[in-house]
């Protein structure tokens, strides 16, 4: 799966033992997705890939995760875990919407000409009477 956005927090490494003694790492980052309604995604790197995937905060990346839920106590947690990483240029950053979503443009023949009046009420027919039906 890949998000793109833009890193807006760097939270600090958290590292630790687990029970059968082997040390562990955690890097954890903040990403703000792009668009009309941003949505912020907390997204981590574990173990090794601490030191091989980077992120500056301020900077656009398209990132590669696996998303995985586990249970514990009756609750399920969702951790995305980030194998790779793109940074990208801010062209994304702000964009407007996508094509289906934009007005349709006037062709230039009718936007140069005024559009004339439409009264909803008028009758199509020559009928004297004026009710519409």
């Amino acid at each position: 799966m890949e998000i793109e956005g833009k890193i807006i927090l760097d939270i600090p490494m958290v590292s630790g033992t687990s029970r059968t003694g082997n040390p562990w790492r955690k890097k954890e980052w903040v990403l703000e997705t792009f668009g009309n309604f941003p949505k912020k995604v907390k997204f981590d790197t574990f173990g090794d890939r601490v030191d091989t995937v980077r992120f500056e905060v301020g900077k656009n990346y398209r990132v590669s995760v696996d998303a995985e839920s586990r249970e514990y106590n009756g609750r399920w947690y969702t951790d995305l875990r980030a194998y790779a990483a793109q940074e990208i240029g801010d062209n994304n950053y702000g964009s407007p919407a996508p094509a289906a979503y934009s007005a349709p443009a006037a062709s230039p023949a009718t936007a140069s000409e005024p559009a004339a009046p439409v009264d909803p009420f008028a009758s199509d027919s020559n009928d004297s009477d004026d009710l519409p039906f």
